[in-house]
């Protein structure tokens, strides 16, 4: 059993950066793939990023790349989510998803274990 909690949402102005960071229980965590959705409302909860166990493999939606950046610290049991050059577009609820596996799983259903969400709000 896996527990996460997401924190570093926040308000920021358009073109601005946040990260955010999710902290995972358990001994496990290594070898876990980690992702981040996130859920504007009235819209459907879609696939931000993914980074595999070792932090080697990264996938992105093409709405984030080149801006978002998504890495893990075993060691801290913490995977991360640094978003730059933020959008008006980008303001939703981030939830942070965790599941067993050597591979990278970029949709929801593919995910076991989900944080709490916490809310990012661009303005423009």
């Amino acid at each position: 059993q896996v527990q996460l909690v997401e924190s570093g949402g926040g308000l920021v102005q358009a073109g601005g950066s946040l990260r955010l960071s999710c902290a995972a229980s358990g001994r496990t965590f290594s070898s876990y793939a980690m992702a981040w959705f996130r859920q504007a409302p009235g819209k459907e909860r879609a696939f931000v990023a993914a980074i595999n166990w070792s932090g080697l493999r990264t996938d992105y939606a093409d709405s984030v790349k080149g801006r978002f950046s998504i890495s893990r610290d075993n060691a801290k049991n913490t995977v991360y989510l640094q978003m730059n050059s933020l959008k008006p577009e980008d303001t939703a609820v981030y939830y942070c998803a965790g599941r067993p596996g050597i591979e990278n799983y970029v949709t929801r259903a593919q995910y076991n274990y989900w944080g709490q969400g916490t809310q990012v709000t661009v303005s423009s």
